[in-house]
């Protein structure tokens, strides 16, 4: 059998074929290295699209039970604060506000009665002082004519009577005097026990008819509105909530295992669904949670039980937003949004070791309420006051 040799024409073509399929296969397996590496090749930042935004959702709640007669706002819509939402069947609380400034109006005049039986006290001490003196008085002249015969001993003895009399009836008064005055002593009518005791129930009653009005705490939008028109309304049911709009975060939920880079403090860029990659948030990071979601889960995980499997747990981060840009594109509570942390500053904190030095929330909505009580106690005061002084008694 003849056996055939390929010739150099021959042998060129193949080899060079052999060469482009390697240099072929080289391209691709460095190509696919590349982006291998730059999938995981660190790049100094942490990303996760486990994140969502979360704000303050503040509960409009009576403080006190009443039917629902108006409700001034709807889902959706934007209120100030201050803005009456729901208005209470108000005729209860008004019959116990007339009650109480009639009172105070009574405390008032009694009170008054008072210092003026202190004051007759006073003067009826003086009175009978000078019986007792002009008793005295008399009593002599009769003792100094007895030895002349001029006056007989039954006179003086109508006169010893009347002395004894005149200063009976002193020691009278003056006890009089002492127990009106203990009534009085120190202490003016806006400032008796009497009248500050009716002076609280009318604050009471006057801030429990203030409260059938409720107003919005905060400003913001009307959300999860539930009351209706003649419903009967406990004290604490949730009726509305509003959500401040300018009080917006993102809790970003990472892995366990990317925690170790995150610091407080660190910049973040965010882009939400909502808007796209067009529009991009710039935050920091403010703090981590105490405990992973699962821990505090409605019904945790019971790993000491049956076959276990590890599942890799994600921590809350909290994520502050910039005002500026959260007010040019605003966001609602539960969007979702892509997190990206430049973890290349790691000299911050890895969680909070101290006080926060963020603005605590508070409304002074309510701030008014016993500032118009009091106007109204010194209205009534004023108008049973007579010509009697505001001065305390000596």
């Amino acid at each position: 059998m003849t056996q055939t040799t390929p010739t150099p024409a021959e042998t060129k073509p193949a080899a060079r074929a052999l060469s482009a399929k390697n240099i072929g296969a080289a391209v691709l397996l460095s190509g696919a290295a590349v982006a291998a590496w730059l999938m995981l090749a660190p790049d100094g930042r942490q990303h996760t699209e486990d994140a969502y935004v979360d704000g303050n959702v503040v509960q409009v709640t009576p403080q006190l039970n009443g039917s629902v007669t108006a409700i001034g706002a709807d889902n959706t819509d934007y209120v100030k604060a201050g803005q009456v939402l729901v208005r209470l069947n108000p005729v209860d609380a008004q019959l116990a506000l007339a009650r109480a400034e009639a009172q105070l109006s009574k405390a008032v005049r009694q009170v008054r009665s008072q210092f003026a039986n202190a004051s007759q006290g006073k003067a009826n001490i003086t009175l009978r002082a000078a019986d007792l003196a002009r008793a005295e008085a008399d009593l002599a002249r009769r003792n100094q004519l007895a030895g002349s015969g001029a006056v007989s001993g039954e006179d003086i003895s109508h006169a010893e009577d009347a002395v004894r009399t005149a200063r009976a009836a002193l020691t009278v008064a003056e006890q009089q005097a002492i127990g009106a005055s203990a009534l009085t002593d120190q202490t003016s009518i806006a400032e008796h026990p009497d009248v500050l005791a009716a002076i609280s129930q009318l604050r009471d009653a006057y801030v429990a008819a203030s409260r059938t009005t409720l107003r919005a705490p905060v400003s913001g939008l009307v959300t999860k509105r539930s009351v209706q028109l003649g419903q009967r309304v406990n004290a604490g049911t949730a009726l509305m909530s509003i959500v401040p709009p300018e009080q917006m975060w993102v809790n970003a939920n990472f892995k366990e295992s990317q925690l170790g880079e995150i610091r407080i403090g660190q910049p973040v860029e965010l882009h939400a669904d909502l808007y796209g990659k067009e529009v991009r948030y710039r935050g920091r990071v403010i703090g981590t949670d105490a405990g992973t979601g699962s821990a505090f889960a409605l019904l945790p995980a019971q790993n000491a039980t049956g076959n276990w499997i590890k599942v890799v747990q994600r921590v809350p981060v909290r994520i502050a937003l910039d005002p500026k840009e959260l007010a040019a594109h605003p966001l609602k509570v539960g969007l979702s949004m892509r997190v990206s942390v430049d973890t290349a500053d790691r000299s911050g904190a890895l969680a909070m070791n101290s006080v926060a030095e963020r603005p605590h929330y508070e409304t002074t909505v309510f701030a008014a309420e016993l500032e118009q009580a009091d106007q109204l106690v010194q209205k009534v005061i004023a108008a049973n006051l007579g010509s009697q002084r505001l001065v305390k008694a000596d």
